[in-house]
């Protein structure tokens, strides 16, 4: 069954285009810094947003009119599951991810909900094949159902933790056999309200311990995918164990987890830790742990998590010059982890928002590419830090000083000048390459 007929193929257009269901910057093959923009961008489309999402929020119920919104939750998730695929074949992304429970409903028992789940997956690995579409990554729903109340992987209740391993290693199984490029963990409850009823030290080896059955349990079945965190400052929890991304590296590298896993950052979860999003790109590159992105945007005017599509040109650049300085995100990929806005409720919105995303991310990967073409901050950098080329400083860079040695070039009181940074010199640069691609 198709779902949006009056809907047709979106196409490049290009910037003189006044077609509001065309591309006007992003175009597949279009080749930059040697590489389509389609391998530079591997965009996703969010099941969850776009096919479950209802346009609720908490004083409203929910607004999208959708044509797969059937009574049965089983012929909904089957109609959902028709519409993915029209939508990914009609707006042109190759990938898509989901949690569990968005693709099928739970039972009134592990063993019910398994079923589900097991024909569910075999609709979508029919229409994988059929259309060449593919799964960027899965992940696990731990944190609706009110038995996560305390967490999952970090819950007090032992019942609950098993079952959260239980649902993992599910979880991990349809990952493999949908062929997913990666397998994302997002601890939606994964944290605490306050210390005083909170073993914390217990709740982060557990935590380790469900990390590390799950590397156990991939290498087991044959899962090659790139295991992923997606670090989140707060919401549902006041204190997340996984806050940003030096949180979350920290935590790898003392349970002895950074060969197994990578990051998945999301842009709001970086304005909510109090972060640019090209600051956790960069924090994670400089760790060799970036693994993928979820894009969206916050408003910076309201404290949660709003996930609007990503449009602001300045973002997109930044994200995307981190993205091409570490050298891509490999098997990962930039995942719409968007909602359209409550009063967008007809389908077109959804196609709309879309292609309101890919252009600006294609936007800020050619603006990308000039500054590093022209190597306009290299440069700045490069001079910046030029003290350190000869001199005290080379030998400082080359770990070849003492303390000793340091008091004994300071005492010679030579004078010290510093120079001006430039900061609104070089916003300004910015934004005229930003406006001129």
């Amino acid at each position: 069954m198709t779902y949006f007929t009056n809907i047709g193929k979106i196409q490049y257009e290009g910037k003189g285009s006044d077609n509001p269901l065309a591309f006007k910057h992003y175009n597949p093959q279009e080749k930059i810094l040697g590489k389509t923009m389609e391998e530079h961008l591997r965009f996703a489309v969010a099941y969850w947003h776009t096919f479950v999402g209802s346009g609720a929020d908490p004083f409203g119920v929910g607004t999208a009119v959708r044509g797969w919104d059937y009574a049965d939750a089983m012929d909904q998730a089957k109609a959902r599951v028709d519409a993915n695929f029209e939508f990914l074949s009609k707006i042109g992304i190759p990938y898509y991810c989901f949690h569990d429970r968005d693709i099928a409903p739970e039972g009134e028992t592990l063993q019910e909900t398994n079923r589900n789940l097991d024909v569910i997956a075999d609709l979508l690995e029919q229409n994988m094949k059929a259309s060449g579409a593919k799964l960027l990554w899965n992940t696990a729903n731990m944190f609706n159902n009110p038995r996560f109340v305390h967490g999952a992987g970090t819950s007090c209740n032992a019942e609950v933790y098993a079952y959260a391993g239980a649902q993992l290693k599910k979880s991990l199984e349809i990952g493999k056999r949908l062929g997913a490029e990666n397998y994302v963990f997002w601890g939606g409850r994964e944290g605490y309200e306050t210390l005083l009823n909170t073993d914390m030290g217990f709740e982060l080896d557990n935590l380790a311990r469900m990390f590390h059955m799950a590397v156990d349990y991939a290498k087991e079945i044959g899962f090659g995918a790139q295991f992923l965190i997606e670090p989140k400052p707060k919401e549902p929890t006041k204190h997340q164990y996984d806050f940003d991304a030096a949180t979350t590296i920290a935590f790898l590298q003392k349970y002895g987890l950074t060969d197994s896993f990578k990051l998945n950052l999301e842009a709001n979860h970086a304005t909510l830790a109090g972060h640019t999003f090209e600051h956790e790109i960069r924090v994670a590159a400089i760790n060799g742990m970036l693994g993928s992105l979820d894009a969206n945007q916050g408003d910076l005017l309201l404290g949660w998590d709003t996930d609007e599509f990503p449009t602001d040109l300045y973002a997109t650049t930044l994200t995307m010059y981190e993205v091409l300085k570490a050298g891509g995100i490999g098997s990962g990929g930039i995942n719409f982890d968007a909602k359209v806005r409550r009063g967008s409720f007809e389908d077109e919105d959804l196609f709309l928002a879309h292609i309101a995303g890919m252009d600006s991310y294609a936007w800020g990967l050619k603006a990308a590419a000039k500054l590093i073409e022209d190597k306009v901050l290299d440069g700045i950098v490069d001079n910046r830090y030029r003290s350190y080329k000869e001199g005290i400083g080379a030998d400082i860079a080359a770990g070849k000083v003492t303390l000793h040695t340091l008091e004994q070039y300071a005492l010679q009181n030579k004078p010290i000048k510093n120079e001006s940074g430039r900061q609104e010199r070089i916003r300004l640069m910015l934004n005229e390459i930003i406006y001129s691609v």
